[in-house]
């Protein structure tokens, strides 16, 4: 199993940090959605806190997948592709990027304005983004919804945009994301 990606194929590493970033997003947007009906008590607090603890886990795992992306190869798009969607599937993944990094940096932001104090798991105590500011914290709250749902909408035409490379297109774009080996007639090269 290659760590790093061959025109054909995406690395181990890129696919790990893929998938954790992924079921971490799904998980921290439905975190997310169920917290804020929860009645005030000591289960909102611990569920605010595990939101806020994963999500800085994700900011770091977009800065470490945005440092890798840059350092590591691509796949090819497949024979045929048109450029136009080329150019939309990287266009689509700028905008993903900016959002991972965009929506825990908000929600960072909104917490540091609200005057609460922020832990990763219990473990550290961040710093503060700002001061605690009642604009700022509105502010603040309305961009990290605002980047969930955008984020949200991204990763559906994202999903949808593989599905249909895979079932009507019938290419190797996702097989490339799960690891799977490219038919013989897209081999690998030679190491």
């Amino acid at each position: 199993m290659a760590l790093q990606s061959t025109p054909f194929r995406w690395g181990a590493l890129a696919r790990l940090l893929h998938w954790a970033m992924a079921l971490g997003l799904g998980y921290a947007v439905g975190l997310g959605l169920w917290m804020t009906d929860l009645p005030v008590g000591i289960q909102k607090i611990k569920t605010y806190a595990l939101h806020k603890s994963v999500g800085i886990t994700l900011l770091g795992i977009a800065v470490i997948r945005l440092l890798w992306r840059l350092l590591d190869d691509r796949p090819l798009p497949p024979p045929g592709t048109p450029r136009w969607q080329h150019r939309a599937a990287g266009l689509t993944h700028v905008l993903l990027y900016g959002l991972m990094l965009l929506l825990p940096l908000s929600g960072w932001l909104y917490n540091s304005a609200a005057g609460f104090p922020l832990r990763w798991f219990k473990l550290w105590n961040l710093p503060r983004l700002a001061e605690p500011d009642p604009a700022l914290k509105a502010l603040a709250h309305d961009l990290h919804v605002y980047a969930a749902w955008t984020l949200v909408a991204l990763v559906v035409l994202h999903a949808a945009a593989a599905l249909e490379h895979h079932v009507v297109d019938r290419d190797d774009t996702l097989n490339a994301m799960l690891g799977r080996q490219p038919p013989v007639r897209r081999k690998d090269p030679p190491p």
